[in-house]
């Protein structure tokens, strides 16, 4: 088959535009190369079946009944979990005790892309596993061109948890799970609030959070006040990226036209979590780090402390002072899991907004979740949500931005910026891109793992650090991007 492109392979996930991409064709291959692989690595996960799940895109329905294809020609049966949130999907892994799975979702990312996230053991596969996927993808596209076993529809939502598809001849036996109820029931039961009855603004990017998030939050005893939580995988509202402030103009001014006492936005598949305190301030992943860090560590004294290379100096600072042992460590929802997973770790986060918790939950990241633990937190105080980090450590940092860049140009620009600084023997932490350090602040130049782009960001101690910095960072990437015809913004 032609039009299997190696770059949808990336480092851990599969993900990709759907008009010439990530086509159903192709998907099916995926799938099908992912359904053999797990059956020679982990036979015993692969009897129990593969769990598929999918966000409310377009363009996933097709998608899903490609990778049920795909997997029933790798001779494995398919556990079908319907739309849910990638948190969901995870935890429906525990629930049902089935280890493999396929989340088809395009996360954060624009309606015209798409995307599978494929597990394994404790977490989702990345790095030399997705290779491997796509050099067998590419040897079968070679040989064959997908097709054969259809898949069934069948309910979409049946009465009951659990339900078992029709299976026609030569088809696909699925067998229907919906683990919405008991996701939601196990969080209420977790999660108890304290006192102070809080009113939440829960934006949901009209993604797959609002059906559960809001049901949730109402079950903990919060007013909420629903935005966006009907869903369309057209998006017309605003993109669901809870990274980029624009996307939070709406819910920045409902929480100030309500009184609310803070505002929750997840990304289109709710494994990110925004937050917007009761003045409309935007709090980061890293802001939010430090709140959840200040709850477990004296709890857990010594516990280790993760800081991705993206997270503002605060977060480290703030660890150590409450007695954990931090480094800095990878970007990435799986590297972190794994990582987490090695040494034990209780808990991290991302700047983008993942949180992982493992202290009294699975050790996923779940934004809705994560959420709850938010308003517990607030629920048992008398004071605001802004009054709670007015004593951070305090920076002036850039958001994370992204600067379009071919993927097959990304790594080779961080690398020169790398060599850049170590030449001039600056300290740079460089476990993930270049993390470069000064004496008033630092920048960090990195290769998106998602999307053909290089993040940036800077921090420095005063405001006139961080804009010679920013200032910095754009003489670097010029000097570094300019073979490549990089484009950059005005900062």
């Amino acid at each position: 088959m032609g039009g299997l492109r190696r770059n949808i392979f990336r480092e851990y996930d599969v993900r990709g535009r759907v008009d010439t991409e990530l086509t159903p064709e192709v998907a099916e291959l995926v799938a099908r190369s992912y359904g053999e692989w797990l059956s020679e690595t982990a036979p015993g996960e692969a009897e129990k079946g593969v769990l598929v799940g999918r966000d409310n895109r377009r363009s996933s329905r097709a998608l899903r009944e490609a990778v049920i294809r795909g997997l029933g020609r790798a001779g494995l049966r398919v556990v079908d979990i319907g739309v849910v949130p990638t948190p969901v999907f995870y935890f429906s892994r525990v629930r049902y005790g089935v280890d493999g799975g396929v989340m088809i979702t395009g996360s954060h990312n624009p309606p015209e892309y798409n995307g599978m996230k494929l597990a394994r053991g404790f977490g989702t596969i990345y790095g030399e596993d997705i290779r491997e996927l796509g050099r067998r993808a590419e040897a079968l596209a070679g040989a064959e061109m997908p097709g054969g076993a259809e898949a069934t529809e069948g309910a979409e939502a049946p009465a009951r948890e659990s339900a078992t598809g029709p299976t026609p001849a030569g088809g696909v036996a699925i067998r229907y799970r919906r683990p919405v109820r008991a996701y939601i029931r196990t969080i209420a039961d977790r999660v108890r609030l304290g006192p102070r009855r809080l009113k939440v603004v829960v934006d949901a990017g009209n993604g797959t959070a609002g059906r559960i998030a809001v049901p949730l939050y109402e079950a903990l005893g919060c007013e909420v006040i629903p935005l966006y939580c009907e869903p369309d995988g057209r998006f017309p509202n605003h993109w669901p990226d809870p990274v980029k402030p624009e996307n939070l103009a709406d819910l920045v001014r409902t929480v100030r036209d309500t009184g609310a006492d803070c505002g929750l936005a997840f990304d289109g598949d709710a494994d990110r979590l925004g937050v917007v305190d009761e003045q409309g301030n935007i709090l980061w992943g890293d802001d939010l780090m430090i709140l959840f860090w200040r709850e477990i560590l004296p709890r857990h004294p010594g516990t280790p402390v993760i800081v991705e290379v993206k997270c503002s100096q605060a977060v480290f600072d703030e660890a150590r002072r409450l007695g954990g042992s931090p480094f800095f460590h990878r970007t990435g929802h799986s590297l972190i899991k794994a990582k987490m997973r090695e040494i034990g770790a209780l808990f991290a986060g991302e700047m983008s907004g993942h949180m992982f918790f493992a202290d009294e939950y699975f050790g996923f990241d779940d934004a809705i979740y994560a959420g709850a633990r938010l308003l517990r937190i607030l629920s048992g105080s008398d004071r605001p949500l802004s009054d709670l980090l007015a004593d951070r450590p305090r920076y002036h940092s850039t958001p994370e931005t992204r600067i379009t860049c071919p993927d097959e140009a990304k790594f080779e620009v961080v690398e020169r910026v790398r060599r850049r600084y170590a030449g001039r023997g600056a300290e740079v932490v460089d476990v993930d891109g270049a993390r470069v350090i000064f004496p008033d602040g630092w920048l960090l130049v990195r290769a998106s793992n998602t999307q053909p782009a290089l993040v940036v960001r800077c921090e420095g101690r005063t405001p006139e650090a961080l804009a010679a910095l920013k200032a910095e960072a754009m003489a670097a990437l010029k000097e570094a991007g300019a073979e490549t015809g990089l484009e950059l913004p005005e900062w």
